[in-house]
């Protein structure tokens, strides 16, 4: 790729340049990052609007080496610029989500109430114009020939961007790495809800054939219905997980089932809560148990090798909490970033 004639990956990173310190620009990259500010349906803690932004000043201090992707930076990685319309249009969406999570939180009958029950419409078809404006927005740069991928925000984030990436490929699995299941049907009536990611793909996204879920462990009666009665969904709970490490199973063997379970076209959706809670304490709702950052590291290098292809991923739910310096999580995100952004370019 022109443009790194006078870079040298060795020196500190500029702040006038893109993510991870690279002197790239949109027309000359091969990769693009959506930055998706959007965190209208979060239930707990806010924070993740801000992710993109927060990633893209931690990226700064990633060193450039990987070994699992040597020099795949030199094809180019450019973070287009975040929305501030959609983030000023989440922003807002958020303080009538706020309201009506209140009014349930105190028992009130939404339906009873014609105010709630306009901040509710206006919330779901808030969903729907992010949705659409996402996947125009991934179509715009996959009809180029660029490789892209997500940046979030909330989980709700990647419908629209998996709609785009589904008229490329017409079957593919998705392999979600999650402390929660996200199966839930419009959780707290928000059609389009963080915690229904992954119900609104299989009903939304015929061309996924899989959904392999791992880490989960914190799900619903609702949610165990669906995973142990709809064929296309095989869940490693955590608990099990752990209990086969606990009786001598390595996580080599684990990992090894894991990608058995795949088809061979990946997509990846990685909720930084599937991590450990210490790598990511002010995500909006953390759980105990879940990964090393090292052991999902391991994880994409096997299906790397297994000759499966990853088609696109998204990173979510990454927050710093309300001030930059309140935890490690722009950090371990900008890292997370860079390490499946070299292992989905060293593909192609």
């Amino acid at each position: 790729m022109s443009g790194f004639e006078n870079f040298d990956p060795n020196s500190v990173g500029l702040k006038d340049n893109n993510i991870f310190g690279l002197p790239t620009t949109e027309e000359n990259s091969t990769l693009i990052i959506i930055p998706a500010p959007w965190e209208v349906t979060v239930s707990y803690r806010a924070g993740t609007a801000k992710g993109p932004e927060q990633i893209m000043e931690a990226s700064l201090q990633i060193d450039l080496y990987d070994p699992d992707g040597i020099d795949e930076w030199k094809k180019g990685y450019y973070m287009l610029p975040v929305n501030k319309s959609i983030e000023s249009k989440s922003a807002y969406l958020r303080s009538c989500s706020e309201l009506i999570i209140a009014a349930l939180s105190e028992g009130t009958d939404i339906d009873c109430n014609n105010q709630l029950c306009c901040k509710l419409k206006e919330v779901n078809e808030g969903g729907t114009f992010f949705k659409e404006w996402l996947k125009e927005l991934s179509l715009k740069y996959l009809d180029q020939g660029k490789q892209v991928v997500l940046l979030g925000g909330d989980h709700s984030t990647p419908l629209g961007y998996l709609q785009a990436l589904a008229t490329k490929h017409k079957d593919f699995g998705i392999l979600q790495i999650d402390a929660h299941a996200d199966l839930r049907e419009a959780y707290e009536n928000f059609t389009f809800s963080h915690a229904s990611i992954m119900y609104n793909v299989l009903k939304e996204v015929p061309e996924v054939s899989k959904l392999v879920q791992l880490g989960i462990r914190d799900y619903c009666d609702e949610e165990l219905h669906i995973i142990q009665n709809d064929a296309r969904v095989k869940t490693f709970f955590d608990k099990e997980v752990k209990e086969r490490m606990y009786e001598g199973d390595t996580w080599k063997q684990i990992v090894d089932d894991v990608i058995a379970a795949l088809p061979d076209n990946i997509y990846i959706s990685f909720d930084i809560d599937g991590l450990d809670p210490k790598l990511c304490p002010n995500t909006g709702t953390p759980v105990p148990g879940g990964y090393e950052v090292e052991q999902i590291f391991y994880l994409f290098k096997k299906i790397k090798e297994s000759g499966k292809k990853i088609i696109g991923f998204d990173l979510n739910e990454v927050s710093s909490g309300e001030h930059f310096d309140d935890g490690i999580d722009p950090l371990v995100g900008a890292r997370v970033l860079y390490k499946m952004c070299n292992i989905f370019m060293s593909q192609s």
